[in-house]
């Protein structure tokens, strides 16, 4: 079968660069091209694992002949190098939010387009076997008319740039509520009317917010509520949550994206943790990715896709800012 070259394009988020990478190794349509970061010491564990290509620029790495890249960098630079490696002709999986802006994220999908590639927005939680079965049992008219759904994705502060502005667009309010959005557009199929929200500075020494309520309501009806925060410490068992309490006329149902768990007492830990044994989110992620590209099909996550949740996250700064409920539609377009 036909096999494709990805590189990967900075390694600045967290966690999930190295997750997606040590998928793509093992994946047989997949040749890694080549890895690019500024600081070549934090990929040195993966350059020695896997006597793969370093590049400290970017740039060189869209000169290659990869098919396509994976980009986790600084929430800020995401606009940019993906406009680049759209006109390069390379396909594109981008980290969470799609961008900082509504101009910058409508030019990063008409450049995308304009070019043939395609964008895909890193949700790894709609491919979480939980949540699927909630999607397949709201299809079939399982819950009836979906009146409401209440969603927490809940985590640690993680310091670094995440909590400066300049280079995250925000605190906790940006890095949470696109994944919980996300899922709520996927599971009522409807846009957003409209959006309010209350959120402050409560359990860190920050300049952005840590902790948030964020109000949608639906075209169709359907009311949500998202607590988007950083207000777990330490003695939680993991370092964040993505759970969905669902309301609807014929039933309701508790979905915990991540409870593919056992509990776990260690006197290493010294507390008690979740450890995950299911089903990986992040490789279900990587493996769609590669399969539309290889296939030349529609990635199953667009970049239409991470506008709309994004559009919400900035949606409530908006609200924030005038104290009062935002009409979603006369906010983007106010943007544009």
């Amino acid at each position: 079968m036909k096999k494709i070259k990805v590189g990967m394009i900075s390694f600045a988020h967290a966690g999930h660069p190295d997750s997606y990478l040590s998928f793509l190794i093992n994946h047989p349509n997949v040749e890694i091209i080549g890895l690019a970061h500024h600081d070549k010491e934090r990929l040195q564990k993966h350059l020695d694992a896997y006597a793969l290509p370093y590049y400290a620029n970017y740039e060189e790495l869209l000169q290659t002949d990869c098919d396509a890249v994976i980009i986790c960098s600084e929430y800020v630079n995401h606009a940019k190098i993906v406009m680049e490696a759209a006109e390069a002709k390379k396909h594109i999986l981008c980290e969470k939010p799609l961008g900082l802006s509504i101009p910058e994220m409508r030019a990063m999908i008409k450049t995308c387009k304009e070019n043939n590639v395609q964008l895909m927005t890193a949700f790894p939680s709609r491919f979480s076997k939980p949540i699927q079965e909630v999607k397949k049992m709201i299809d079939r008219g399982g819950l009836g008319e979906v009146l409401a759904i209440k969603g927490t994705n809940r985590g640690v502060n993680p310091g670094s740039w995440f909590i400066d502005p300049l280079k995250s667009g925000g605190g906790a309010l940006m890095d949470h509520t696109v994944h919980v959005m996300d899922l709520m557009f996927w599971l009522t199929n409807s846009e957003v009317k409209d959006v309010y929200t209350e959120a402050s500075t409560k359990f860190n020494d920050i300049d952005v917010e840590d902790a948030g309520i964020v109000h949608v309501t639906f075209n169709n009806g359907t009311i949500g509520v998202i607590d988007t925060s950083w207000s777990l410490h330490e003695s939680f068992p993991r370092s964040f949550d993505l759970t969905l309490q669902i309301t609807g006329t014929k039933g309701s149902i508790f979905v915990d994206a991540l409870g593919q768990s056992n509990e776990l007492y260690s006197k290493e830990t010294k507390k008690a943790t979740w450890e995950f044994w299911g089903d990986n989110i992040d490789q279900y992620l990587v493996n769609a990715f590669v399969h539309a590209i290889v296939h030349n099909e529609q990635v199953p996550i667009t970049g239409e896709d991470g506008f709309n949740s994004t559009a919400v996250a900035l949606a409530t700064y908006e609200s924030l800012r005038m104290k009062e409920p935002v009409d979603y539609n006369s906010f983007i377009q106010s943007k544009l």
